[in-house]
């Protein structure tokens, strides 16, 4: 970037409109997807309780949106194309948004970039359409058409190719509209939404309105769009605090994800992408997944449109609370509550994969395999081996099982394979479980009781003085948690803290890195978890050498003991790393595996 001669005084000159509706069109339209957001938003702000979207190319030669909303007259269509021009707020209260849109500066900004025709219908009134190329916008003239508006988009960013090479390939494109239209189907269950790419001639995504009350609603639009799967391994979510109320599904750890893109978050309805409850969201998974695996859930706030500000970002996806340790409190506690409360689920999808496992292959036999079949059949010229058909297999015989309960959810032992696997009968089928995977959580939800309160720690010999400039002021504000967690620090100077004691279960760590890490995740997210981790990461190898071991051989009663234990602890489905402790088999799953 060149700087301005200073001997040369610029002229400042006002942008004509047509320039300035191009510079807005680069905040609110980034891409076709954005386009798509844009005009179903509005769509839903009409009222409409049906939206069909058409596109080609991508989106890059044909977006068309149609609804039945309440429509606009012929001497609205003009206004709709002017910059700041809305019909859903007065400008009083820019706090106070009750609708998707509020700007003004979707339909302008599109017609800035792209050839635009609005075609609209109000109850009691004569349709009426109108155009707009690349900002020129002609006279309106009489249309045909039902109540509701027809919005035409073509050749997205013609009036500026640059543009055009941002964009990605058009199945690029089309993946990213099809994400959008399944995030502002869910946020409004009560329309139906139909995606179609003319291109192919065929319905990318479909969705009815959904009936009945709002919770039933909600999760039938959302098993539509997730799919059955994860409405099976999720556990609902119902929490009020502060004026908030947090709803939705949140699925089960076992049921996780190799990347957040099963993470849809609502607030006041308004699909967001917003850092402080994405960081909420992993913290109520916290000690529950992994690393490298995400957390699945659809998460709706509701507050007093008062409470949140949603003019942040032209692109409305982000937001801000008024008071963000209230949002982000109550999605960490009621998502951590729902999930103890689980118990000993794991995500069903285990027995699915188990069974797979089983199905025979059929592979493509070699020329050698063939060659012996043929062989096989020929007539024999010799008996068999001495001993061949006779031979039986060698079956180790099960414990003796105590006389527990098969219609407990993890049914009653009967046999201890391989000094590992426990398999207990259920009454509609079989349960398979790590013994030491689903001992080791049970010791470490008992650690985690017992160190519930203030963790001890050890005194240094020599405070460790840790330079942090700016950092330095919201780690001493959270000063009364670390202390908790056995971590006391204290002012010592502009820009510095004073790190006196360290919890005694780390033992011997550098303090200066773990603070500055401490720091940089409360710059970032408000709140850091990094020294409950690493504390729990202690815990968890304790437990890992305090439980059962694999190889060791169980009685019936100690196999029992250990799934009613199961039955009782939170979060016993998943080990410590993740993974599921227990898997069930149906027996009507195993019988067609025999062709029963």
């Amino acid at each position: 970037m060149t700087r301005h001669d200073p001997n040369i005084r610029p002229v400042i000159r006002q942008l004509d409109e047509a320039a300035a509706n191009r510079i807005a069109a680069g905040e609110v339209v980034e891409r076709p997807a954005s386009a798509v957001k844009e005009l179903v938003e509005n769509a839903l702000d009409a009222g409409a309780t049906r939206i069909d979207v058409a596109i080609a190319g991508g989106g890059k030669r044909l977006i068309r949106v149609t609804d039945d909303g309440c429509g606009m007259t012929a001497a609205d269509l003009p206004l709709a194309l002017a910059r700041h021009a809305t019909s859903k707020i007065d400008g009083s209260d820019l706090l106070n948004i009750r609708s998707f849109g509020f700007r003004g500066e979707a339909l302008p900004s599109l017609g800035a970039v792209a050839r635009l025709t609005l075609t609209s219908r109000a109850a009691g009134s004569e349709a009426a359409q109108i155009a707009v190329s690349a900002g020129r916008i002609a006279p309106v003239r009489p249309a045909a058409g039902n109540r509701g508006t027809v919005v035409e988009l073509r050749d997205l960013f013609h009036a500026t190719p640059a543009r055009l090479k941002f964009l990605r390939s058009d199945r690029a494109e089309t993946m990213a509209i099809a994400e959008i239209v399944r995030r502002l189907a869910m946020a409004e269950p009560a329309t139906a939404f139909t995606l179609t790419d003319e291109d192919e001639g065929r319905v990318l995504f479909r969705a009815d309105a959904e009936q009945g009350e709002l919770f039933d609603a909600l999760a039938a639009r959302v098993a539509r769009v997730m799919g059955r799967e994860f409405l099976d391994n999720a556990v609902p979510i119902d929490a009020t605090r502060d004026g908030l109320r947090l709803t939705g599904l949140a699925a089960l750890p076992t049921y996780s994800r190799g990347a957040a893109v099963a993470q849809h978050l609502f607030v006041n309805a308004r699909p967001v992408r917003d850092r402080l409850l994405t960081g909420a969201l992993r913290a109520g998974y916290f000690d529950t997944l992994p690393a490298g695996r995400h957390p699945a859930a659809v998460l709706y706030l509701a507050c007093d449109p008062q409470q949140v500000d949603v003019n942040v970002h032209p692109a409305k996806a982000e937001v801000r609370f008024r008071e963000p340790d209230a949002a982000r409190g109550l999605v960490v506690t009621a998502l951590r509550h729902a999930l103890a409360g689980a118990g000993h689920r794991a995500s069903s999808t285990g027995g699915a994969a188990t069974l797979a496992e089983f199905r025979p292959e059929t592979p493509r036999p070699s020329p050698a395999a063939v060659a012996l079949s043929w062989a096989a059949q020929a007539p024999l010229e010799a008996p068999l081996a001495p001993g061949f058909a006779e031979a039986a297999a060698r079956v180790e015989p099960a414990p003796d099982a105590a006389d527990a309960p098969s219609d407990a959810p993890l049914g009653a032992a009967r046999a201890q394979l391989h000094e590992n696997w426990i398999v207990a009968q259920t009454r509609d089928g079989i349960v398979i479980v790590d013994q030491h995977a689903a001992h080791e959580r049970l010791v470490y939800e008992r650690l985690k009781a017992q160190s519930a309160g203030r963790i001890p720690s050890q005194a240094l010999l020599i405070p460790e003085i840790v330079d942090l400039g700016d950092a330095a002021a919201p780690v001493l504000a959270a000063a009364a948690d670390l202390d908790r967690l056995g971590l006391v620090v204290e002012p010592f100077g502009p820009g510095c803290v004073a790190v006196r004691e360290m919890p005694a279960a780390l033992g011997r760590i550098g303090a200066a890195a773990l603070i500055r890490d401490i720091a940089d995740d409360l710059a970032d997210l408000g709140a850091s978890d990094r020294l409950q981790s690493r504390l729990d990461a202690v815990l968890s190898s304790m437990a890992c050498h305090g439980s059962v071991r694999s190889g060791r051989r169980l009685t019936a009663d100690e196999m029992n003991a250990l799934l009613r234990e199961m039955e009782r602890t939170p979060r016993s489905g998943q080990c410590n790393h993740g993974r599921p402790t227990w898997v069930e088999l149906k027996l009507a799953d195993i019988e067609r595996l025999f062709g029963r």
